[in-house]
Order: structure tokens, then sequence, then C-alpha cells
């Protein structure tokens, strides 16, 4: 398929109800409010915020990829490059189909720094349903749930160590969010870095793997889900290996294993194993998804709203991957802003089963309010207007990364 089929088949996916949903929301109130600013700014976390201000005296906020200089530099350039009337200044901060489109895909040929744009998107949902006074899930035609269950995050750099796996999966159970299903990386057994290509594994390397997540699935019980975790280490020979070396322990996913863009590889191991594929948290837009929903690659799709085009990006997503009826499962694990996003994305969509959420999501010092709510492995949805996320200003002036302007 050519870069240009690609582009057809991206503008050419229809929109799903949550399109008709907004419109009617939104009707009332278009053309009556202008955005006045975007800014950015980065915490000494590395996260990135977007805030984008509007007329009316509301601001929406998104997180992006990049630094806050990065994120700078592209909103200028966004707005005063070669075609500066693509840019949002002056604009109905409603009109968010008109913006996705000039932001992502009327000028192909201009740079698209997509992990930027997508926190804008992002910003632009919560000042919308801010204006309009109504949740993110509902200016999407939801909630479908009330609540959110969710998976997280249990490694053990001693892996081969069963009393230290039982102490952790103590630890686990203990935790007051009450998570039920874990992710447990793979660079631990195979002796690596994180995202480090791992070369051709051989029987050694098998027999590892396959200790490491026996002594996982002992220790946590047969009630508690966990994920093979990879950050595309592996060639398809050594990923058809581990998927041999981890199916006794009933993995709910295979995270992963490949290379993060769409090859025959992912086909051929999709035939070698009955474990369920899992695979998206790093591709951009729906031309990333596309091979892979439209060949029935992976069993779940795992976008990030960071990279993946914003809510608008993963509504165009969900709705082609809704066709072929293959879930999604949000990846999450940047804060507050994208946790309160990712939560009312994942409730406005029917077949969004679970969403990424770190353990400490309920522990968010940079919120005024608001703050997530994890009980029973499952995050309550906020009926709050927009995506709900309300900063403390004094806690980001004061956790400012070194250097960066207040909101600049």
């Amino acid at each position: 398929m050519t870069r240009r089929d690609l582009l057809k088949t991206a503008l050419g996916v229809p929109a799903g109800a949550w399109l008709a949903q907004y419109q009617a929301h939104a009707a009332s109130a278009v053309g009556k409010h202008k955005i006045t600013a975007i800014h950015a700014l980065q915490l000494k976390d590395g996260s990135t915020l977007i805030k984008l201000d509007t007329d009316a005296g509301i601001s929406g906020y998104g997180a992006c990829g990049g630094t806050g200089p990065a994120a700078r530099d592209f909103i200028h350039a966004l707005h005063h490059a070669r075609l500066p009337h693509l840019g949002l200044i002056g604009k109905d901060p409603l009109a968010i189909q008109v913006h996705f489109h000039n932001m992502f895909y009327a000028y192909p040929q201009r740079w698209r720094a997509v992990r930027i744009l997508s926190g804008i998107d992002m910003a632009l949902w919560d000042a919308a349903g801010k204006i309009l006074g109504v949740s993110v899930a509902r200016l999407l035609g939801g909630p479908f749930r009330d609540e959110i269950p969710l998976y997280s995050h249990s490694s053990l750099q001693d892996c081969f160590n069963k009393e230290a796996w039982r102490a952790v999966a103590d630890k686990n159970r203990a935790d007051p969010g009450g998570f039920k299903a874990f992710k447990i990386d793979i660079h631990f057994p195979l002796r690596g870095y994180m995202q480090q290509y791992i070369p051709s594994i051989g029987p050694r390397e098998v027999r590892d793997v396959a200790l490491c997540y026996s002594l996982a699935r002992e220790a946590f019980g047969p009630d508690i889900d966990i994920i093979v975790h990879c950050h595309s280490e592996l060639d398809l020979a050594s990923a058809i290996r581990v998927a041999e070396a981890v199916e006794p322990i009933k993995p709910l996913y295979f995270e992963d294993p490949l290379t993060p863009a769409y090859s025959d590889s992912w086909m051929a191991l999709r035939r070698s194993t009955r474990l369920p594929l899992m695979t998206g948290e790093v591709l951009e837009m729906i031309e990333g998804f596309q091979p892979f929903i439209q060949n029935q690659a992976v069993d779940c799709l795992q976008p990030d709203l960071r990279y993946c085009g914003g809510i608008s990006g993963a509504n165009r997503i969900a709705d082609l991957a809704a066709a072929y009826r293959i879930p999604v499962c949000l990846h999450n694990v940047s804060g507050y802003a994208l946790n309160l996003a990712s939560q009312q994305w994942t409730a406005a969509h029917f077949d969004c089963p679970m969403m990424e959420c770190r353990r400490d999501a309920a522990r968010a010092p940079e919120a005024a309010a608001n703050v997530p709510v994890l009980k029973d492995g499952k995050m309550r949805v906020s009926d709050v207007p927009g995506c709900g996320i309300e900063f403390d200003p004094e806690y980001l002036k004061a956790n400012r990364a070194p250097g960066e302007p207040w909101w600049a």
C-alpha cells in the first residue's frame, strides 16, 4: 500500500457515533469563543503539559511527548511558518475536527510533530467539555461504564528468586488500588536493559524466561493476570521461543515482542502461537495501526493518547478497530493529565475492556481537584466537565524543569 493510499484510508474512515454526539452538544456554542494562546510547560519528571487558553476564561490541558522547548518551538512554527492560516489562535475552540485536519493532514509536506499535536488535541477536548459543561466521555456519546478495570506494572530484577517474588506479590496484593493484572518485564530474565535489542536467544535464555514467569505465576496465583511485557527486544525466532516458554502461565497478553512497525513477522508470530498479542504504544495515527487492524495481526491494540493523535486520533483508530472487533486498551503511564484524558476516552468506547495505569495514580500532587479514585483494580469515571484536569499552580511552579519558564 502506498503512502497516498494510506492517507486516503485515514481520511476516509467514517466517524463513529461520537461525532454526531459531539456536534449535538456543541451546536449552541459554536462560534461564540476563540482560542487566545497555547502554552507548554515541562516538569522535573520530564513530562510536558499543554495549556490552551480561550476568551471564555477557560483553559484546556493535555499531556504531550517531547520537551518544553521543543513543544514551544513547534507551537510557534504552527502559527508563524509558511502556512499560518492552519494555526489555532483566534479560532473557535469547538471546531475540533477542523483543527485535527489542519494540524495533521492539511499540509502533508509540513513536518508533523505528532507527539506535540496530540497534546494540543487533548487540550481542545478538555476545553470543549469545560465550555459546554459536560465530561469528555459524554461529549463522545458515553459513558459505557462507571468504573474502568486496570492493569499496572510489577517486575523484579532478582527474577529467579522465589522468595523475592512472593514478597512482591504480597506487596501488590496489599496495594490499596487492588490491581488484578500486572505487566512483568522480559528484559530482567534476558539480563539486558529495557528497550535494548537482544540478539537471537538460545536454550539458556529460554529456560531463564520460563523460570522467571513460572515463579511469578506461582507467587501471584491464578487470580492475578500477567502480561508478558516486552519493549520490542526480540526478533521473530526469539519471540516464537519466548511465546512457547511462557504459554504454561496463560498470560493475558504477549505485548510488543517485535519491532513496533507492521511487517510480515507479526503475521508469522500470529500463526505460530496461541498467546493473545498486543501492540501499539508508540504507533502514530491511524496509519500506524491500519495494517495491524486490517490483517488482524494482534488481539488487542494499545494506543497512547500522547502519540496516536490525541483523543481525535484515538477515535479514528477505535472506529476502524471496531469494524474488526479488535479491542483497544490505552497505554497510560504518564501522570495526572494523561490519566484523566485516558479515563474519559476509555469510558466512552464500548470495546475497551481495560486501561493501563500506574500504581501511584491516586497520588497526584499536581492536582488541585478531581484526583483519580482507584479501588478493587478499577478507576472511577469522573463526570466533571472536560477531562476534569485541574492543576495546582503552586505545585507546577515549584516542580518546573530547571530553567523552564512559567507557561511560556
